[in-house]
């Protein structure tokens, strides 16, 4: 094979492991250069990614409108700081705001960010709206849900691999299970301090757990009536992955807050932001928040040439019709499976459960034996492979990976 790159994979990998924190545990392959649903080694064999760097790339490795758009604007202009104006962020204001039917947009960095910033502005429309005493406000979230790593998100995590040894946590949290309307209800009922309802409306990292049909709607109609801000996160679900351009929009739900970050920029920048009306944007005056990044001008530029991608490019439809083939050809491999138990998902997100413990490592076995084969996915929560390629994939380039998955699984049947 022809070497396109200076360093091995075993020295790039060594350097890591020397000057890097050990917080990840990615699989032994370094990358070097992507187009589209590919990525190429630093040996330069090529492998389909089934990752999409979580949801981030929707758009494709490298868009060439979205790299443009970075290139462009960082040739003119890179940041000025909010102290500032500067002539892009407007425009991208504007544009996202209407795209998702929103009076104000709220831009911030990364996820994590966003889901802070959210739940800010969420307390603070409780203490001076809803009238609730300072201090008391509640947040309703669900269990085994992720929101992030931050301090305040991992209080709320049910993960003892994320939260053990960080305390003491953040307090005004209330955990309820995922996908129980009735839990809902009662904690709606029972505690008149309740600001906010933090849902993801998949839960990607447990597992792309969907909830029953209709969950969401119900949920909204709840907090609608003890007067709660809907609050959805979709920083994994958003710009186009389950086959609609939000995941609430299989329900035709509007939250109150929506959060979005990854595909926002295309995986090509970090970007994120916080979208709501003015009725609950509004109690964020100067000096409450912000960031000194959030908001330059190589985000604005970047988000909206990613925005302008999916629409183009029809990236959601074709999103729900990839995704609606790979769950069917799955579902017919499943039956004569006695390794892969069930497939769920919606769009371009997946996962298969693996039938073994969720300390086993048969999910990571099977991850290393699709990366041999030129396939690249990750295990989450031991016994689970999530699968989400780049929507801009074709039904040939999706029939190919499927072929790749379950001649893999099936050199791991007993």
């Amino acid at each position: 094979m022809t070497v396109v790159s200076s360093i091995t994979s075993k020295d790039a990998i060594a350097l890591e492991d020397k000057y890097g924190a050990h917080n990840y545990h990615p699989l032994p392959v370094v990358l070097h250069r992507g187009d589209g649903v590919y990525v190429w080694d630093v040996d330069d064999k090529r492998y389909y990614d089934f990752l999409s760097a979580y949801s981030a790339v929707n758009q494709g490795h490298c868009h060439p409108k979205i790299v443009n758009a970075m290139i462009k604007q960082a040739q003119t202009l890179t940041l000025t700081s909010r102290a500032f104006h500067n002539d892009v962020l407007g425009k991208f204001e504007k544009y996202a705001s209407e795209t998702f039917g929103f009076d104000k947009l709220l831009p911030m960095n990364t996820g994590a960010e966003a889901v802070e910033t959210a739940l800010k502005v969420c307390r603070k429309w409780a203490y001076e709206k809803k009238g609730i005493a300072e201090n008391k406000a509640q947040i309703v979230v669900c269990e085994n849900n992720f929101h992030g790593r931050t301090t305040t998100i991992i209080s709320f995590s049910n993960d003892p691999v994320a939260r053990e040894n960080f305390g003491p946590y953040t307090n005004g949290f209330i955990k309820i299970e995922y996908n129980n309307l009735q839990a809902l209800q009662e904690v709606l009922e029972n505690d008149t301090n309740i600001a906010g309802f933090l849902v993801e409306p998949i839960q990607g990292e447990a597992g792309v757990y969907v909830p029953s049909e209709g969950y969401l709607k119900k949920a909204k109609a709840l907090c609608e009536k003890h007067n709660v801000l809907f609050i959805a996160d979709e920083v994994q679900t958003g710009i186009a992955r389950t086959g609609r351009l939000l995941a609430v929009d299989h329900e035709d739900v509007k939250p109150d807050i929506l959060i979005l970050g990854k595909a926002l920029s295309g995986g090509a920048y970090p970007v994120s932001a916080v979208l709501a009306d003015d009725a609950i944007m509004g109690v964020i005056r100067p000096g409450n928040h912000g960031s000194t990044f959030g908001g330059n001008p190589i985000a604005a530029a970047v988000a909206m040439a990613a925005l302008e991608v999916v629409k183009d490019e029809n990236l959601a439809k074709n999103a729900m019709e990839l995704g609606e083939i790979f769950r069917d050809e799955l579902n017919k491999f499943i039956p004569t499976s006695s390794l892969v138990s069930k497939v769920r998902g919606k769009g371009l997100l997946n996962a298969i459960l693996i039938n073994d413990t969720e300390d086993s490592s048969t999910a990571w076995d099977i991850c290393m034996a699709l990366m041999e084969n030129g396939l690249l996915a990750k295990p989450t929560h031991g016994n689970i492979i999530r699968f989400a390629p780049p929507l801009v994939m074709t039904k040939p380039q999706l029939m190919d990976c499927i072929s790749i998955i379950t001649t893999t699984l099936k050199q791991f049947e007993k």
